[in-house]
């Protein structure tokens, strides 16, 4: 994060202020957008798509009319379509497809759950995350195009859709610089994951081990050739059976070699 931010517990006070959770989403947003190497107005004009996250944002924080509601975004393509087609004007249409793509959005920018699924759900119903995104293109391109047909003209919001559909991948990036850098949000680490790096660690530290245990082995056996006794017969014992505890590979026999090397 180039530019520090204070965070401040915006649905703590006795008085909610949206107006603060609006500022604080605006001010990392546009943070993360020179971040993210996308600054405001690089390509086109696009400080009106800023206001639109910000506002979609807030409203997270701040449920109202705008916020999404999970229980009417259809989970699939055939669903919101048949959705659609049972709407009974323009702006219902409308309204299905920029939720569902505003949904697609926050789910794989902000939330970094690409498939949409909850931790029970069956794997081979999942979307893929190339899906999705083409999925939310297409959801914002044909919300522009509803939008148009509602109101007979072509809109400001419909403008900004249209932008989100067309820059799809870079806000999306935008929004997950942001989740970590500024809300730090990040993806819970897996009992899998957990196992493997736990794994790596203690290999880390059984490598590190077995090469004193290596040198320490190495010096006895240096020092029993030089002047052989029991004592440092019964160390050099010790000491590999302490290596082969960690690796079941090494193999030392003293006897052995003694009888091999006797004339």
């Amino acid at each position: 994060m180039c530019v520090s931010t204070s965070y401040t517990p915006i649905c703590a006070s006795r008085r909610p202020r949206p107006e603060q959770a609006y500022f604080f989403m605006m001010n990392c947003l546009l943070y993360s957008r020179i971040e993210a190497g996308f600054p405001s107005n690089d390509e086109y004009f696009d400080e009106d798509v800023n206001v639109y996250l910000a506002g979609l944002l807030t409203s997270i924080i701040y449920p109202d009319s705008r916020a999404l509601s999970s229980s009417c975004i259809a989970s699939s393509d055939a669903a919101l379509f048949e959705q659609a087609c049972a709407a009974r004007s323009p702006r219902e249409r409308y309204l299905l497809y920029r939720d569902g793509a505003d949904r697609m959005l926050l789910s794989l920018g902000i939330f970094r759950n690409a498939r949409l699924r909850r931790p029970d759900s069956k794997p081979h119903l999942a979307l893929t995350e190339r899906g999705s995104i083409g999925r939310g293109k297409t959801y914002y391109a044909l919300a522009r195009s509803y939008a148009a047909q509602a109101h007979r003209a072509n809109t400001g919001v419909g403008e900004v859709l249209g932008k989100l559909s067309h820059g799809f991948e870079r806000y999306l990036s935008v929004l997950s610089l942001m989740s970590g850098e500024h809300m730090n949000l990040f993806r819970q680490i897996s009992d899998g994951e957990i196992f493997h790096l736990e794994n790596a660690s203690r290999s880390f530290e059984r490598e590190g081990e077995l090469k004193l245990l290596h040198d320490r082995f190495l010096d006895l056996y240096s020092s029993y050739l030089r002047k052989k006794s029991p004592r440092k017969k019964q160390a050099l014992v010790a000491a590999a059976g302490e290596i082969r505890s960690i690796d079941p590979r090494f193999r030392f026999d003293i006897e052995e070699r003694e009888r091999v090397s006797s004339p």
